[in-house]
Order: C-alpha cells, then sequence, then structure tokens
C-alpha cells in the first residue's frame, strides 16, 4: 500500500551550473545541425572546466558546417548563460573540437532502406509521468524549484539583481497529506556571488524570490531556510567545478517522483529514442491526467537498436485510475504511433528547438508556437475521454 503522507524533495539546477553549461553547448549543436538539415544526426557531448570547452561526438549533416560556424554557436550559448569571469569567459575560454562523422554501422541499424522502417538510435527503456498536484501536472518540489532558480536568472539578467552570478543550485522539501502537497518544510538555495558580500546579504535577496515562487503562506521557518549554508559562493561554473553533458538526468525530469531510463537528452538528435520516446511518454502520460482518468500516470516503453516498433508499453496509474490499465495500454497503442518516425512527426521534432531544453527542466513548460515542448500539449486528452 503506498504511503499518503510523507516528505519528499527535489533539487534543481541553473543554467549556469557546469553540467547545464554542458547541456545547454550540446544542445546548441544539435539546434546547429537540424537547423541546417532536419534529418540530421548529432550525438554531441561537452565538458567545461577552467577556461576550456571540449566538444566531442559523432554527427551526419547533408549540409555543410565547418567548425568556425560550430565554436561560434558554442561560444553564443555561453555567452547568453552570462559568463564573463576571469576563469571562464565566453570569448576567451579554449574550445577543442572533436566532433566527427557517425559511425557507418550505427547509421545502417536506425536509417530507413527498402522495406524496413527507421529504427531506435539504441535500445533501452523510457519513461514519462504526470500528476494533477500542479498546473502543469508535474510534481510540485522540482516545479517550484526550477521556478526559484528561473527568476533568479531572469533578476540577473535584467540587471535587476546584479549581485547574482550564473551558478546556482535549489532543492525544496514538501510534506504531503493523503498524497496532496500541503506545505513547504525546508527550502535550500546556493547561489554565486559577487565578491564582497555576506551570507546574510545573499539571504535577504534570495528570500523574496522564494516568497514570490512558493504558494501563499508555504515558505519555510526560518532555520529551514539555508541560503549558501557553506558561506562564500564566488568561484562557480565551470572554474569551480567540471561540468560534462547528461548528468542531471533527475532534475531534467520529475526530480526523483518517477522512474527514469537512465538516459539523458541534451545533444542527441530525435532519431535517438532516449530523448525522443521520453518525450512521447511525457505526452502520453500527461493527456492521461489531463482526461482526468487518473490523478497520477507512469508509462514506460521499450527499444531495441534498429527496430522500430516499441517492444514494450507499459502504464501505471498509481491506484489512482478510472480506468482499466490494460484497456488504456490497447487505447494509446491506438493512439500514438510510438516508432521513432512516428514520434518525430507527430511531435514535430525535427526543428531546433532543443537549446530553450537544456534548462529548467524538459517537462512542465509552455509549448511554443514554432513546436517548443509540444510534448506538453493536451491534444489527446478529449480523444481518451471519448474511447474510454
Amino acid at each position: 500500500m503506498s504511503r499518503s503522507s510523507y516528505i519528499f524533495t527535489s533539487e534543481s539546477v541553473s543554467e549556469g551550473h557546469p553540467d547545464k553549461v554542458c547541456d545547454r553547448i550540446s544542445d546548441t549543436i544539435v539546434d546547429l545541425f537540424i537547423g541546417k538539415d532536419p534529418e540530421a544526426r548529432v550525438a554531441c557531448e561537452t565538458l567545461t572546466t577552467t577556461n576550456q570547452i571540449v566538444l566531442a561526438g559523432e554527427v551526419r549533416c547533408a549540409a555543410e558546417i565547418d567548425n568556425d560556424e560550430i565554436e561560434a554557436a558554442a561560444r553564443e550559448a555561453v555567452r547568453d548563460i552570462g559568463y564573463e569571469q576571469d576563469g571562464f569567459h565566453w570569448k576567451t575560454a579554449n574550445l577543442q573540437n572533436f566532433l566527427h562523422e557517425q559511425s557507418a554501422h550505427i547509421a545502417q541499424g536506425v536509417d530507413a532502406s527498402g522495406d524496413k522502417d527507421e529504427g531506435a538510435g539504441d535500445q533501452g527503456i523510457m519513461f514519462g509521468y504526470a500528476s494533477d498536484e500542479t498546473p502543469q501536472l508535474m510534481p510540485a518540489p522540482i516545479t517550484y524549484s526550477h521556478q526559484i532558480l528561473k527568476r533568479m536568472a531572469e533578476l540577473r539578467k535584467s540587471g535587476e539583481r546584479p549581485e547574482f552570478e550564473p551558478d546556482a543550485k535549489s532543492q525544496v522539501t514538501m510534506r504531503y497529506e493523503n498524497g496532496v502537497p500541503a506545505g513547504v518544510t525546508s527550502v535550500v538555495v546556493s547561489t554565486q556571488h559577487k565578491d564582497g558580500l555576506s551570507q546574510a546579504d545573499i539571504r535577504e535577496l534570495v528570500r523574496p524570490v522564494v516568497a514570490e515562487v512558493l504558494p501563499e503562506g508555504w515558505f519555510p521557518p526560518e532555520d529551514e531556510f539555508y541560503v549558501n549554508p557553506t558561506g562564500t559562493f564566488v568561484i562557480g561554473g565551470p572554474d569551480g567545478d567540471a561540468g560534462l553533458t547528461g548528468r542531471k538526468i533527475i532534475v531534467d525530469t520529475y526530480g526523483g517522483a518517477a522512474p527514469h531510463g537512465g538516459g539523458a537528452f541534451s545533444g542527441k538528435d530525435p532519431t535517438k529514442v532516449d530523448r525522443s520516446a521520453a518525450y512521447a511518454c511525457r505526452w502520453l502520460a500527461k493527456n492521461v491526467v489531463a482526461a482526468e482518468l487518473a490523478k497520477r500516470c507512469t508509462i514506460q516503453v521499450s527499444y531495441a537498436i534498429g527496430v522500430s516498433k516499441p517492444l514494450s508499453l507499459y502504464v501505471d496509474l498509481h491506484g489512482t485510475g478510472r480506468v482499466d490499465e490494460s484497456r488504456l495500454e490497447d487505447v494509446l497503442r491506438q493512439l500514438a504511433d510510438l516508432s521513432p518516425r512516428g514520434i518525430r512527426t507527430r511531435l514535430q521534432l525535427n526543428k531546433p528547438i532543443y537549446a530553450r531544453t537544456a534548462a529548467y527542466g524538459h517537462f512542465g513548460r509552455t509549448p511554443g508556437a514554432d513546436g517548443a515542448f509540444s510534448w506538453e500539449r493536451t491534444d489527446l486528452a478529449d480523444e481518451l475521454r471519448s474511447l474510454l
């Protein structure tokens, strides 16, 4: 029997966190290639450390993209985040590019040929999740954690809070009663800042941001409001800690409130089902909850490399469902083509829409007119209601 009353915590990291800098650069490279060729193949990994940016991976593109263009895109991503520090500067950091052509052996398994449909870019399991505890149909702790850091970045970039620097982390702990969020028991925010500010100064700069984001009356007790608990945080970003693409997969998804298949998203074109199938699972789970067929929904799919059809589709409504889960699985198979090509076509994923996913979560975002966050649409909800 699942618990109905408990304490649960999720964390987020800002766009200036070293790993998120790498995610942003990698997804910027994905956008660069897909913007030139919608069928481009990209697997871009990024490493950052003190004044160093290293790109590695495999690409295939019908258009010509030279090293200067790749370097300019990577530097612009770092500039937009806001790094102009002695230890990491968008203009002066040394950049090494080791991207090379995609392996022909990988390509032959993925590409369509003859009677063979396009196959999955890898084997693996992917999950999607939705919950009715927030308007975004996302778990509340990760939602508030993201919103705190996103608001701090907005204040920093607008110049209203120049004391903030790009690297930051947040953590929100919530109390649940009868399975419903009932309050916040603690908040942790650690943010890089300009030199010369005290811990108390930063605490009072962060306080109104947290108060703005949390529902009225949910601000934690003073002794559970932690800001820069280690003290001074001036040296940060890649100068303070090396970053790598794909190390913040729980931040990217549901904050630990749902399973994760293990594959990272950033730096991968949408033929990689680590990314596209996880987006499709979120889309399906969100539509199930939006249709009020359940209060919570987890969906899992699995694939074999080079095979187009998913090997399995599993639905768990966590005891909150109004429909039979096996029947729902059958209906979802009817409504959604979960082959790699089917996902990309339905969700319009062959577009340069990925750099903006690299921070503040891939889920719970607002769909864009250009196709961004298409997996957040609830366009299946009415049809699901009518069939079930």
